[in-house]
Formats: C-alpha cells, sequence, structure tokens
C-alpha cells in the first residue's frame, strides 16, 4: 500500500504535465543537399519561410552527389504557422575568421544550431557552421567563443577557463585549417539576459 501511495504521488504529477503539453505526432521533413555554401544558406532560409525550422546538418560524401553538405529541416505536420526563422551558414577554413563572423551573428541575435566539416567544390575542406534567428527571442544577443588547437590538453584547459567565465559548450569536431593543419575545434556561447 506504502509503495502505491509513493509510485501515485510520483506519477500523478508527471502524467498531468504530459496531458497538459500538446503532443506532436506527425512530422514534414526537407532534406536540403549542395555543394556550394551559398545555396546552402539560401534553401534553409526558402525552407524557414515555409515554416521549417533546422534540424541536423552532416558535411560528407552522398552517392550521387559527390561531396556536399546535407542539411535536414522540420515542422510539425499541424503547426505550420510558427514564427518565421532566419539561417546563416558560416563557413570558411580560418579559425580567426569564423570567429568574427559568428560574433557579428550574434550580435545581431543568431544563436548556434549546429556545425560540420564538409568538402566543398571550390574551397577545399571548411568548418561550416550553422546559426538561427528566432523573433521570438528578439534582443537577445550572443556571444561566441571558438577554441582551436592541436593538443587535447590544451582545449581541456581552455575549455575550463571559458566555462568559468559562463561559456556552454554547443559542440565539437575535428577540422582542417589553413594555417593550424588538423585542430580540435570547439564552438561556445553565452547568452545575455
Amino acid at each position: 500500500m506504502r509503495t502505491l501511495l509513493v509510485l501515485l504521488t510520483i506519477l500523478l504529477p508527471a502524467l498531468a504535465q504530459t496531458a497538459a503539453e500538446p503532443q506532436t505526432s506527425h512530422f514534414e521533413y526537407r532534406l536540403l543537399a549542395t555543394t556550394k555554401t551559398s545555396t546552402m544558406e539560401k534553401e534553409m532560409n526558402e525552407a524557414a519561410d515555409a515554416g521549417y525550422s533546422f534540424s541536423s546538418v552532416m558535411g560528407g560524401e552522398t552517392g550521387l552527389g559527390g561531396k556536399e553538405v546535407v542539411v535536414i529541416m522540420a515542422r510539425p505536420a499541424d503547426r505550420q504557422d510558427a514564427p518565421k526563422k532566419r539561417y546563416k551558414l558560416l563557413a570558411t577554413n580560418k579559425t580567426s575568421t569564423l570567429q568574427k563572423e559568428m560574433q557579428e551573428a550574434g550580435d545581431e541575435g543568431f544563436d548556434y544550431c549546429g556545425q560540420t566539416v564538409f568538402e566543398s567544390a571550390f574551397g577545399g575542406k571548411e568548418t561550416s557552421v550553422i546559426l538561427e534567428y528566432d523573433p521570438s527571442a528578439e534582443g537577445r544577443a550572443v556571444s561566441f567563443r571558438l577554441l582551436a588547437t592541436t593538443k587535447t590538453s590544451t582545449m581541456q584547459r581552455e575549455l575550463n577557463e571559458a566555462g568559468q567565465a559562463g561559456f556552454e559548450l554547443m559542440g565539437v569536431m575535428v577540422g582542417k585549417t589553413s594555417f593550424g593543419g588538423k585542430e580540435v575545434l570547439s564552438i561556445l556561447r553565452k547568452r545575455s539576459n
């Protein structure tokens, strides 16, 4: 009897909350694939105009398309009236350029979505970051910090220093940059209140 009371005390609030939240059971997806980052940004924003939001990204060699960046956009099938988001795709093989471009976008209210490394048709291997502007979060600036090093011990130290300054890790990857060669790249962010 006591066990039953404990279980009911735990489960009833959880069940009530689940019942109160609207559940989406169907989604629509749009797959975008291209070899050019400028084309991808344009296609992502066209999908956003149709109510889609960023879901996932990966760079690599596809079966017939060659070396492409592939993005999946999604939207709930029963809710196509969500605020239209905007996207920026930043791609470069220079970490200093990426840091500068990410911060400029963060100052405009763009936030982190995803990252990948892919080999473009013209730019070689590029580190790519996707940023999203959500109109419902207007007025909120984002600070970005890009850490890049060839030594994992250095990355460990720099991550802890950034964490102490309030930066949250968003993603990590190994990329080949024009100056540093193969580097561990970490992207961190700190949102303003």
